[in-house]
């Protein structure tokens, strides 16, 4: 059985991500704060930003895969946040470490944990992080975000150095999405001038008709992830 854990599965690349993989016949467990029930993947209730209930609800999950016949282990950290959108002077200590939380440690968290239960299986295993161009490209407004998406891709990047010499290694991956039609899109778009001097760019980017489908994205992420296209440890940009 292929199974896929994804989090921040409930919304926008998330939950196109989990209809993916369940339309591809993968067991998937969706990692989020939703509570709804679903017949044809585990929906998993998690504040992601808690990370030591979070740490322990990972665990649960990861002692139900123990009872099935895995011949493939994925984890898909997509869970993410912009945060406010303001300089960085201006921004609250809280919203700051909830989208640290959020976007960094919860990754850093479960992929230690992955890969510890990993150790147990010869079989295919991955991590793939859902970076950004914000990684590699500073926007005055957005210091957190582009600073810990920089941060994720050094965790793919260490991940696969680390892993490379392992007898039944985990390869990691990285691939920035784009400009996606998402609610964070939403947010971009409806932030004041003054606090993000770009929000035009979006704007037009949602006018001209140039924002990526969810869905879109997410057959790219699995035909990418299925094929041999990238090197663990490579983190690739859609669009590119």
């Amino acid at each position: 059985m292929d199974i896929a854990i994804i989090t921040g599965g409930s919304k926008g690349i998330g939950r196109a991500l989990v209809n993916h993989y369940v339309s591809e016949k993968y067991k998937v467990f969706s990692l989020s704060r939703s509570h709804e029930k679903f017949d044809d993947f585990t929906q998993v209730s998690v504040d992601l930003t808690d990370i030591s209930t979070a740490e322990h609800i990972f665990e649960d999950v990861l002692d139900q895969i123990k009872e099935l016949d895995v011949t493939s282990l994925t984890l898909i950290n997509n869970a993410g946040r912009l945060g406010d959108i303001k300089h960085l002077e201006n921004l609250r200590p809280e919203d700051i470490s909830k989208s640290f939380q959020l976007n960094v440690t919860s990754a850093f968290v479960l992929s230690s944990l992955f890969i510890e239960f990993g150790k147990a299986y010869s079989c295919s295993k991955k991590i793939l992080n859902i970076s950004s161009g914000a990684a590699s490209s500073a926007y005055a407004g957005w210091s957190v975000y582009c600073a810990s998406k920089a941060a994720i891709d050094m965790l793919t990047s260490t991940i696969a150095i680390e892993q490379k010499n392992k007898e039944n290694p985990v390869h990691s991956f990285g691939i920035r999405p784009g400009v996606v039609d998402t609610e964070m899109q939403t947010q971009i778009r409806s932030t004041d001038a003054e606090d993000f001097e770009n929000v035009d760019k979006f704007k037009e980017l949602k006018k001209n008709d140039q924002l990526y489908k969810p869905e879109f994205v997410a057959q790219r992420i699995f035909d990418i992830l299925n094929s041999d296209q990238m090197k663990s440890g490579e983190t690739i940009d859609l669009r590119e």
